[in-house]
């Protein structure tokens, strides 16, 4: 069953209305203390600009971050800053070169939140955004900078803006298409 089948992470995700004249971004306060997402923010540039893969888990464990054993953060790679406790890395996951793990959406009227898990030994490539709610399968792998707007299924690799998977008959050269020769 696919996301669109089965609600995905549309139907994982919390939605909370923000009345009033301007964008739910406007309302950011209201949903996370301003001390809170500042000390967030201090603990994600540091983990991001840090070499070390201990300092990076130790400082994103201490915000909420669920981070497995032997979890790799590659540099400039970022969890969400206002709600990185929705954000569940298991054991010898790689989230890539600045990749983002976003557990928020500030839209016009509302903001959701949803979880994001990236399952054991999954892969996400540098640059990739993965949306609020999405799941990311044991072993699945996630190409550089591709957006992820539904779950990603266990050992399957996905790429693209949307993500999609690649077609299983491929070459390893770019997902099985064509290229005229």
């Amino acid at each position: 069953m696919t996301d669109r089948e089965d609600g995905g992470r549309h139907g994982r995700l919390t939605r909370t209305p923000t009345p009033g004249p301007r964008n739910s971004l406007w309302s950011w306060p209201d949903a996370k203390h301003p001390l809170r997402v500042a000390v967030n923010y201090a603990a994600v540039v540091a983990a991001r600009r840090s070499p070390s893969l201990r300092a990076k888990n130790w400082l994103l464990g201490a915000i909420g971050v669920s981070v497995g054993e032997g979890v790799s953060w590659g540099l400039e790679s970022t969890p969400d800053v206002f709600w990185p406790e929705l954000v569940t890395v298991d054991d010898d996951a790689i989230i890539g070169y600045d990749a983002t793990l976003l557990c928020h959406e500030f839209l016009q009227d509302e903001y959701r939140t949803g979880e994001v898990r990236v399952g054991e030994r999954a892969m996400v490539g540098a640059g990739a955004v993965v949306l609020p709610g999405v799941e990311i399968g044991d072993g699945a792998q996630v190409a550089a900078n591709s957006l992820v707007t539904e779950d990603v299924p266990p050992g399957e690799t996905w790429a693209g803006v949307p993500a999609e998977p690649l077609s299983a008959g491929g070459d390893g050269d770019g997902g099985g298409e064509d290229d005229g020769d």
